[in-house]
């Protein structure tokens, strides 16, 4: 243990940083489901057997132990224990709350002087520990210098900190004087910042150059000032979301979950306050109502350009008096030393409160005010309009812009109007990633979009009934921002088919350069005329096609798909057909009681000799060749999307093809036989192989099992940046692979 102890805090932080990593996912997608059971070493590579990646709560428990070793093990494990937060019920909400923000007290004038005694007298034993040599014991009397020196800095006609907060509460004079202030505490961090900023003049003051980094260059080796204790982990964090987070089961009234919620807007906005490196934030249906109009000020109001997103020191903020215009300069001010939020998912969010904020948010910071009245307007509204403008500090000359942005999900908020979507899309010009699916996009907004500096890879545009297919073909024509998409969903269905039509594929297929690179990973083109002449004739081959949606197609014929991902695009692994081809739809024709269009065991036979057989099945070799021979299947197809009732005609499957079930309403023909087995793709696995018999578990569950079993995703994975070739559970993977529509 004593060998430990000597060892620099960068290499326990280093192996502490590796212990994290061992549990990130591999840049490139296995495509399956995540399986939670221990099957060996991970291997680093894309792989289901053994996983490419340790499960995550193996890491999370090594982190913990790691914490529980001594003090220099727990400093360094601890920023990576709290980089993620996943919040699942609500008692651990609210425990999460009270160890970051300190509790619903947190503010009170005896915490706040007692946490700046604390914090002093932690700066002290770290500036004196730096200063003293090795092995040497401290001073009582140099402690209590050292103090005193800090103590005389802060109390300087420039502190910041007020004189009563100095002292500790129980050695507190309660004279009138101070009982009669009415001032509030400073905030928390810059309480820290000027602590910190002391310590440093004290130093500075007693070895001159020796402390410190010099901004000129020398050859003198300068040491790095002690940094400040912080016992709150908010600055730790850089992921949160609620994907798991429910309250159904608890027995509570409708009055109960009314009056007395959990996740409500202070909270959550006193938490974002306490996270400055954030960069992820997750929200849901279930607390949708906390999204306030403060927190979406602190998530998306940040960086060193908050004052005014490029422009020189100026402030945004509307406000009515004095104090409110110190507060909003203190949040500036705060909010220019985090970090830009990179990820935001406000899937399925369409409470009154968001919608309504969200609203004030584009009107206060996104739209242009015009500052003459017209003249038709009365006299009364003149004043008002003038009384208003009277207290708005700062003149707005143009919209906000938010370029630390890169990953937006808007999937299903149905309820924002296009003149509040439009402009909110806009403001972030460094868009990568965008999931509009189900929403009230309009052909402007595309058309906008085109000519942003955005430089989209994935964009989900699914079930947009605003679109045109004409906004959809010129946007992934001539728009710049479209020319680098890799990942691409203009899925639709029966309810809300595509808008494009054949001429519209034609033109797409032939000059929209992501069709003509060969780049696309993932493509979905669901309920689109795709007939037999534009995959054959007109589509460009697609090498890196991995996953591939053509359900909702009745007349395309199951033998020019099939010739299609034999040349064109043989890397395919995942094929969706739901409700395509006249030979595996046998449900009754019309709405009716009608006339059969097959039967079950005619689709069965179908799909097994024309696409199974031709795509997936390796060749015949002969037993008499004298070189082992190893026989490969032409593509790489393994999954194969269907319909329920096409499902059961398939009985039990045959072979080694089973039928998996979602939590929903999907279905899938999977060969639990292929997989990716330490980053190859192999067939033919035997009986026992670990992956072929998770894959038999998750056919025997019948549709029992968790929210993120599926392939083929329809939400895109925003968070961690793996698009629509990610993986999620939770809500956001029933979204992604439960939910049919």
């Amino acid at each position: 243990m004593s060998a430990v102890l000597q060892y620099p805090p960068e290499l326990l932080f280093a192996v502490c940083a590796h212990v994290y990593a061992a549990g990130l996912p591999p840049f490139t997608s296995t495509l399956d489901p995540i399986a939670l059971r221990d099957y060996g070493i991970p291997t680093g590579l894309p792989s289901s057997m053994p996983p490419g990646n340790c499960p995550e709560p193996v890491v999370r428990r090594t982190l913990v132990n790691l914490c529980l070793v001594n003090h220099a093990w727990h400093d360094a494990a601890k920023p990576w224990l709290w980089q993620k937060i996943e919040v699942r019920l609500p008692r651990s909400w609210l425990g999460l709350l009270e160890e970051i923000t300190g509790g619903e007290d947190q503010s009170t004038a005896d915490n706040t002087a007692l946490a700046v005694e604390q914090s002093i007298h932690a700066a002290t034993k770290a500036a004196l520990a730096s200063t003293t040599l090795p092995g040497a014991s401290t001073d009582e009397d140099a402690l209590q210098k050292w103090k005193e020196s800090i103590l005389e800095t802060l109390s300087g006609p420039d502190g910041s900190i007020p004189p009563e907060l100095l002292s500790p509460p129980a050695s507190r004079d309660p004279s009138p004087r101070r009982l009669r202030a009415k001032s509030k505490s400073p905030a928390r961090w810059k309480i820290m910042r000027t602590i910190s900023d002391a310590v440093q003049n004290v130093m500075e003051r007693n070895e001159p150059g020796f402390y410190g980094n010099d901004p000129f260059p020398s050859f003198v080796p300068r040491l790095n000032l002690p940094t400040l204790h912080d016992s709150r982990p908010g600055r730790f964090v850089q992921h949160i979301d609620f994907n798991h987070f429910r309250t159904i089961g608890m027995r509570r009234s409708v009055e109960e979950s009314m009056t007395s919620r959990f996740v409500t807007g202070e909270r959550v906005e006193a938490l974002l306050k306490e996270m400055p490196n954030l960069t992820a934030f997750g929200a849901t249906e279930y607390m949708d109502g906390a999204l306030t109009l403060l927190v979406l000020n602190e998530l998306f109001l940040r960086g060193v350009l908050s004052r005014g997103r490029g422009r020189a020191s100026r402030g945004r903020g509307v406000v009515s008096n004095a104090s409110d215009s110190d507060l909003e300069e203190d949040d500036c001010e705060r909010r220019r030393e985090c970090k830009y939020i990179e990820a935001v998912d406000f899937t399925g969010c369409v409470s009154a409160v968001f919608v309504a904020a969200l609203a004030e948010f584009v009107n206060t910071h996104l739209l242009p005010h015009d500052g003459d009245s017209s003249g038709s307007e009365d006299e009364e509204r003149v004043d008002a309009r003038r009384s208003r403008s009277a207290v708005v500090r700062f003149a707005r000359e143009e919209p906000l812009a938010f370029p630390g942005l890169r990953r937006l999900c808007l999937r299903g908020v149905k309820s924002i109007q296009p003149d509040i979507l439009t402009p909110f899309v806009l403001a972030f010009p460094s868009l990568t990633h965008l999931d509009l699916s189900a929403t009230r996009v309009t052909p402007e907004l595309l058309d906008a979009l085109g000519n942003s500096p955005a430089r989209l890879r994935s964009l989900a545009l699914a079930r947009c009934t605003r679109l045109t297919g004409e906004s959809i073909k010129d946007f992934l024509i001539g728009a710049p921002a479209a020319a680098r998409i890799q990942e691409l969903t203009l899925y639709g269905d029966q309810t809300f088919p595509s808008p494009l039509s054949t001429e519209d594929l034609i033109e797409i297929f032939t000059h929209a350069p992501c069709f003509t690179s060969g780049e696309l990973t993932y493509v979905d083109l669901s309920s689109a005329p795709v007939t037999k002449e534009l995959l054959l004739d007109v589509c460009r081959p697609q090498p890196k096609l991995r996953s591939l949606g053509l359900s909702y197609i009745p007349q395309l014929e199951l033998k020019a798909i099939a010739t299609f991902i034999k040349t064109k695009a043989v890397n395919v692994e995942v094929l969706t057909l739901i409700s395509t081809s006249p030979e595996l739809d046998w449900n009754r024709a019309g709405t009716g009681m009608g006339a059969l269009r097959g039967s079950a065991r005619q689709a069965s036979i179908a799909l097994h000799t024309q696409i199974i057989g031709p795509l997936c099945t390796p060749p015949y070799t002969s037993i008499l060749s004298l070189e082992p021979i190893v026989p490969q299947a032409p593509t790489r197809l393994r999954v194969i999307e269907l319909s329920i009732p096409a499902l059961v005609g398939l009985g039990v499957g045959a072979g080694s093809w089973r039928i998996i079930r979602s939590k929903g309403g999907r279905g899938w023909y999977v060969d639990t036989a292929s997989g990716w087995v330490s980053g190859e793709l192999q067939r033919q696995l035997s009986a026992d192989h670990p992956l072929r018999v998770e894959m038999e578990r998750l056919a025997h569950a019948n549709g029992n099992v968790s929210s993120g079993v599926g392939w083929h995703a329809r939400k895109m994975e925003v968070l961690h940046g793996h698009g629509m070739l990610g993986r999620e559970d939770g809500l956001y993977g029933a979204v992604s692979f439960a939910y049919q529509g």
